[in-house]
C-alpha cells in the first residue's frame, strides 16, 4: 500500500502535538510496511521564502498554486492509493482533496481541531467557549473579534477561506474523528455518518506502569483555553500540603502565574518545558494527571501518555476529555449544575453535593473523573481523585492497551484505507 501523508507543520518554536502525532503516524505506519510519500510544508519556511512566493501567502490558504503543482508531479510519478491530509494551513491549503480527486486519489483527513467551521480552530474566545460562527455561511463573528492571529484581515481571509471550502471538505472520502466528540461536529457540519470513523491517536508503549507516586501533573501549553487559572485557584482552596505536590509542567503566556503560585505555596512546583525523560519522570513521580481544558479540547496527548504509564486522569467534561477516560456527559441532579456550581464559586463556599455526597458534576469514569470547568466543582474533585487513583491506577492502563496502544490503533488506521483501496 502506498500513501501519501499531507501535513502543514506549525512552527517549531510553538510545541504541537499535532506535529508529534503526524511524525509518529508515519513511523508506525512505515513499521508496518506501508510505503509512505511524506507531502510536508512547514510554516517555518515562511520567512525564507522568495518575495515572488510571499505575495502569494495571502491567497494560500484558499489556493496554493505551488503546492497543487507539486502534488500533482507526485500524484503522476507514484501513483498512490490514499492521500491521507492533517493540517492544510497555510501553505498546502484545502484545495489538496480536489487536486487528489482530479488525479483519482481518494482522500482521509485525520481532524485535529474545529476549523470546518471556527477560523481559530479551538471554539474559544476572550476566555469562554464561542460558537458564533456555527450554522454561518461566512464567519462574520470571526473578523470583528479578529480570531484568526489577532488581526482583521487575516481573520476575514480565513472566514473566506472556509466559506469557500465547505463544499470541498464535504467531498472528503473518510474522516478519521479523533474522538466522538469530533464525530459529532462533523456530522453537524453535514458530513454523512458513514464517512466517518472514530479512531483515536497513540503513543508508544512505556512498558509495565511503576507504582504510583503522589500528588498531581499538570502538563500542557499554558495557554488560557488549557485551564491552567481554574486549576490554581482550585488548588488555593486546600490547604498547604493537603493534596500532595501539584507538578506544573509545560510553558506559555501564563507562566508567570504557575511562577508565582510556586513562589507562594510549597506544595506547587514548575517543572518547565520537558523533553521525553523529563515527562516520564514527572509522570511517575505522580498519582494523577490532570487536563484541565477551558475548551471542547479534541485529544490531549497528555491523556494518553497518562493511561499508558497507569495514571488516572482528573479531567473538564468537554471535547474528547470524557471520551479518553471512559466518562458519560455528567448527570445533573436538580440544583447540582454548573449554575449551581458558580454560585458556590461566587461566594466562596463548597460546592452542592449531589446524590451520596458525590460533589456536584463529579462523574467516575473507567480510568478517571470528570467535572464541570469551575473551580469548585475542580476543587471538590481533587481530593477524591487522590484518594481513588490506587483503585483506578490498573483500569487506565488496560484502557490504554485496549484503546490506545499503538498495535490496537494502526491496525484500525490500515482498516480505514483498506475500505477506500477495496473499491
Amino acid at each position: 500500500m502506498k500513501i501519501v501523508v499531507a501535513h502543514n507543520r506549525y512552527r517549531e518554536a510553538q510545541p504541537s502535538g499535532e506535529n508529534t502525532m503526524v511524525d509518529s503516524e508515519i513511523a508506525q505506519l512505515t513499521a508496518a510496511g506501508v510505503e509512505v510519500l511524506p507531502f510536508i510544508r512547514s510554516s517555518d519556511e515562511i520567512p525564507s521564502m522568495s518575495k515572488a512566493a510571499k505575495a502569494l501567502l495571502p491567497i494560500s490558504p484558499i489556493w496554493a498554486p505551488r503546492a497543487q503543482e507539486d502534488l500533482s508531479r507526485l500524484l503522476r510519478e507514484h501513483r498512490p492509493d490514499v492521500l491521507h491530509l492533517h493540517n492544510p494551513y497555510p501553505l498546502l491549503s484545502p484545495w489538496v482533496v480536489r487536486t487528489a480527486h482530479r488525479h483519482g486519489v481518494p482522500v482521509v483527513q485525520t481532524v485535529h481541531n474545529y476549523r470546518q467551521v471556527c477560523s481559530s480552530g479551538i471554539y474559544f474566545r476572550d476566555g469562554v467557549i464561542c460558537q458564533d460562527c456555527k450554522g454561518r455561511a461566512l464567519g462574520v463573528p470571526a473578523i470583528v473579534h479578529k480570531c484568526y492571529r489577532g488581526s482583521t484581515a487575516q481573520s476575514a481571509l480565513m472566514a473566506t477561506t472556509l466559506a469557500v471550502h465547505r463544499g470541498t471538505w464535504r467531498s472528503v472520502d473518510r474522516f478519521i474523528a479523533l474522538t466522538s466528540a469530533i464525530a459529532d461536529h462533523l456530522r453537524e457540519y453535514g458530513v454523512p455518518a458513514d464517512r466517518i470513523v472514530v479512531k483515536p491517536n497513540s503513543v508508544p508503549d512505556p512498558g509495565t506502569p511503576a507504582p504510583l507516586g503522589d500528588g498531581f501533573l499538570y502538563m500542557a501549553r499554558l495557554t488560557p483555553e488549557k485551564g491552567l487559572d481554574l486549576l490554581l485557584e482550585a488548588w488555593r482552596r486546600h490547604p498547604v500540603g493537603a493534596l500532595g505536590m501539584l507538578r506544573v509542567a509545560g510553558d506559555g503566556e501564563l507562566r508567570p502565574l504557575v511562577e508565582a503560585a510556586a513562589a507562594e505555596r510549597p506544595d506547587v512546583v514548575y517543572l518547565g518545558q520537558l523533553d521525553r525523560a523529563g515527562v516520564r519522570a514527572a509522570v511517575e513521580a505522580s498519582a494523577v494527571v490532570i487536563a484541565a481544558s477551558m475548551w471542547h479540547d479534541v485529544l490531549p496527548t497528555v491523556i494518553i501518555e497518562a493511561l499508558a504509564a497507569g495514571r488516572p486522569v482528573l479531567g473538564t467534561a468537554l471535547g474528547g476529555i470524557p471520551y479518553l477516560v471512559g466518562a458519560d456527559a455528567p448527570h445533573e441532579p436538580a440544583g447540582t449544575g454548573p449554575a449551581a456550581v458558580a454560585s458556590a464559586v461566587a461566594g466562596q463556599l463548597p460546592p452542592p453535593a449531589g446524590p451520596s455526597g458525590v460533589p456536584a458534576g463529579l462523574v467516575t469514569g473507567e480510568a478517571g473523573w470528570v467535572v464541570p470547568p469551575e473551580p469548585a466543582a475542580m476543587a471538590a474533585a481533587l481530593p477524591v481523585a487522590r484518594a481513588g487513583a490506587p483503585t483506578l491506577a490498573a483500569a487506565a492502563r488496560a484502557r490504554y492497551e485496549r484503546t490506545f496502544h499503538p498495535d490496537v490503533v494502526i491496525n484500525r488506521h490500515l482498516d480505514i484505507y483498506a475500505t477506500l483501496t477495496a473499491r
